[in-house]
């Protein structure tokens, strides 16, 4: 398989959440040098006083002056959660990085030469995480790593996590940063895309996918879904290899001309 990166748009999010998180936490963090230079200090004093004690043979006096040095390094301020953790962003963001990390290893491992992946497209209607272009047709792709029960109703989504327990422990809409659900997300792109395709001639269908990726995703009541939802990369191959040819290699690189081509108009348009 054939992989194209149009553009790694996580990537840029996550950068920035961590440069919005790195001014967030510097007052923790100037606390916390503060801290830590006042407790350095301490120590050096500590141990010259216990030197000093050795070097006038005070027996005595140097013990209980070890004695003091271990129990204040003992006491050494721990830097704060702040310092240490991601933010919630960024784990959200990774999560969604190594859930489409997946589904492009596992086609990777299963499609050959005649299939190509395109990573990151993007026109006005929105971003297609992976959009597959190959002789069963055109997919796109909206990939989700989420721990929980994710259900439907139409363009309606939501998810419920449960504890070991099973009792629920978190509800909420899934939704992205402009209010749209996962099918929302993949399917007004991937539409703006086929008028922009058949406007140059090419009468494509695209399926959208929604991919659950997580290992421990659960698939809930789903009514009326306006795309396909799969629930491992093993799903989403079983899908293509389940697709009767149906573009040529001709319009096939074609088309990959093409959205190629959108992309980059659409990438410009946004620069600009």
């Amino acid at each position: 398989m054939r992989v194209v990166e149009l553009s790694n748009h996580p990537r840029a999010m996550l950068q920035q959440a961590r440069q919005r998180r790195a001014v967030d936490i510097e007052p923790d963090r100037a606390r916390y040098a503060a801290a830590l230079d006042q407790h350095r200090q301490r120590v050096a004093e500590l141990r010259q006083a216990r030197d000093k004690a050795r070097a006038g043979y005070r027996w005595l006096a140097w013990l209980r002056g070890a004695w003091a040095v271990a129990r204040e390094q003992r006491r050494a301020p721990r830097p704060p959660r702040s310092l240490t953790l991601p933010s919630a962003q960024e784990e959200i963001i990774t999560a969604g990085m190594q859930g489409e990390k997946l589904v492009a290893t596992g086609l990777g491992r299963s499609l050959d030469s005649d299939w190509t992946l395109f990573r990151g497209y993007r026109n006005r209607g929105g971003e297609i995480d992976q959009l597959l272009l190959g002789p069963g047709g055109l997919f796109a792709i909206e990939v989700k790593y989420r721990n929980a029960t994710v259900s439907c109703d139409g363009d309606r989504w939501w998810f419920t996590r449960y504890d070991n327990q099973g009792k629920p422990v978190a509800q909420g809409e899934l939704t992205d940063q402009r209010g749209r659900s996962p099918s929302e997300q993949v399917n007004q792109p991937a539409r703006r895309l086929e008028d922009f395709l058949r406007s140059r001639g090419h009468r494509v269908q695209i399926q959208c996918i929604v991919a659950l990726t997580h290992p421990r995703s659960r698939l809930g009541n789903c009514v009326r879904p306006t795309v396909l939802i799969v629930t491992s990369p093993a799903e989403v191959i079983g899908l293509l290899r389940g697709s009767a040819p149906r573009i040529a290699a001709d319009e096939r690189h074609q088309l990959a001309e093409l959205i190629i081509r959108d992309h980059q108009f659409h990438a410009k348009r946004l620069r600009s």
